[in-house]
């Protein structure tokens, strides 16, 4: 494969640009599993972080999907032109089989360790889901950086359980709860909506009223599943 050497200002640019230059000739082809990150950085002689943005951009189009322990592949070919002109709706890059499996194991697992933490939470579990809440508020305009706080706070949640099975499962998969949450966040963006579903079952948690935080994950999770199906009609 040969990729022309990037030493320019712009870098994450012009990799992406060299990045779909290759997938409309058809040197990348639908269906091809892209070069290790290792492989482009030494072709492209830049930076990892520089490549990742590049992939994460074409990743939001939906020229690409990362599939965890697999690798990124081509899921289609669009002309320079769809894709220097994108249309508005996102797409998502889990599959409807993986955002199902992941909806099912939180109806197993957060909505008991929700039980439990309105139950048994300690003033300094409140400070801890707290302090994450507000890291959530903080970043609320970086979709990456709110997901880091996001994750902790269902972490945290699972931590007040004081069920250590059902937290160190949670803590176990963190690398697959984090990237659900930052697909959710990425697609569906950090709405009002999202923000006032975590105050109020942070709000339950501290006043111990079990049936409130139970309710509020629950509309929560149906808002997003609504919503993730509407979007994928939308793409069909």
């Amino acid at each position: 494969m040969k990729l022309q050497t990037i030493q320019k200002q712009n870098v994450v640019a012009a990799v992406y640009e060299q990045m779909i230059d290759k997938i409309i000739d058809g040197t990348w082809a639908v269906g091809t599993k892209l070069p290790s990150e290792k492989k482009l950085t030494e072709s492209f002689n830049v930076s990892r972080v520089s490549v990742r943005s590049a992939i994460q951009k074409l990743r939001d189009l939906g020229v690409v999907t990362t599939s965890q322990g697999r690798g990124t592949f081509i899921t289609q070919k669009l002309s320079k032109e769809q894709l220097n002109n994108p249309t508005t709706t996102p797409i998502m890059n889990l599959s409807k089989d993986e955002f199902q499996d992941m909806q099912v194991f939180r109806e197993v697992v957060d909505f008991k360790c929700i039980e439990l933490a309105a139950t048994y939470a300690t003033d300094d579990d409140i400070k801890e889901l707290e302090d994450a809440l507000n890291n959530m508020f903080l970043h609320k305009n970086d979709y990456k950086k709110y997901t880091e706080a996001d994750f902790s706070f269902h972490l945290a949640i699972a931590k007040a359980s004081k069920n250590k099975v059902f937290y160190h499962i949670v803590y176990s998969i963190r690398d697959t709860y984090k990237y659900y949450l930052e697909e959710l966040n990425r697609v569906l963006g950090i709405t009002l909506e999202s923000i006032d579903a975590h105050i109020k079952i942070f709000m339950s948690i501290k006043n111990h009223d079990v049936q409130a935080a139970i309710s509020s994950l629950d509309r929560a999770m149906k808002n997003n599943s609504l919503a993730i199906d509407k979007l994928r009609q939308q793409g069909n």
